[in-house]
Order: structure tokens, then sequence, then C-alpha cells
């Protein structure tokens, strides 16, 4: 893969994967989407996670503009972890990589719709025409 030259910007997509590009800073995100959580609460709604890989997301995720920490205690210092408006923003991401990872598992279990228990699909929507954009007309978009 060529080097990217240091006077160009980065493309969107690895601009963003930057910003959130692994495995636990998408989960933490996730984890985040239904409100502020203390960090021993992150801990177990992410088993598997060390401590000290939480902590360095977290600080990343601020440091980011994504979370935003709101202490709780001064003896010791804890805090609860809030996603910010740009950090809410990804659910919409993070919805879409869901339902390509249910698509193409056999053991994962796709997004279901709470009232009727249907499996979501996820589709491109033009706000101007108000439609439905087909995937071969999608797959002529370029990530600009």
């Amino acid at each position: 893969m060529d080097a990217q030259p240091l006077d160009t910007a980065p493309a969107p997509l690895e601009a963003a994967l930057q910003r959130v590009g692994d495995r636990w800073t998408l989960l933490i995100v996730e984890a985040l989407l239904d409100g502020p959580h203390r960090f021993g609460d992150l801990k177990e709604a992410l088993p598997g996670i060390a401590p000290n890989v939480l902590t360095q997301r977290l600080r990343h995720l601020e440091h980011e503009a994504l979370v935003v920490a709101h202490p709780y205690s001064r003896r010791p210092p804890r805090f609860a972890y809030e996603l910010t408006e740009a950090g809410g923003e990804l659910a919409g991401a993070l919805r879409l990589l869901a339902d390509w990872g249910a698509r193409h598992s056999d053991r994962v279990e796709p997004l279901r719709h709470d009232a009727c228990g249907t499996a979501l699909e996820a589709r491109w929507w033009c706000p101007s025409c108000e439609t439905a954009v087909a995937d071969d007309e999608a797959a002529e978009t370029h990530l600009v």
C-alpha cells in the first residue's frame, strides 16, 4: 500500500478509522448509546477488556470529543462517561456494521423490530428525492 503524501488530508473513511477504528472503542461507544455509565459499569458491559485498555480508550474518545467525563466523586476521583452529540451520531454507523455482521454470520442474530420481531434491513435513503436508493445506484457512489 502506498503511503499517503503528508500534505494531503486523509480520506473520510481513514479519518473515521483513526478516531474510532478498533474493536474496544466501538464497543465502548455502543455501551454508551444507552446513556452515561461509570467505569465499573463499562467494565461489566465489556467482558474481557483490561482496565488499562478501557482507561486508554476512554481517554482517546475524550480527546476526540466523542465522550465527556463527568466527575461524581472527588476522593477518590471517579467519573461517569457520556457520549457527546458527535459520539451519539455513531449509532447509525454501528447499526450498519451490526447489520453487515449479522448478514454474514450464521451465529449472530440480526437486529429486530421491537413491535413485530421482523429482522431489520439497512437501506440508503435520499432525503431530496424521498426514495430508497437501490444497491446498484449506491455502487456508483464513492466515499468522498
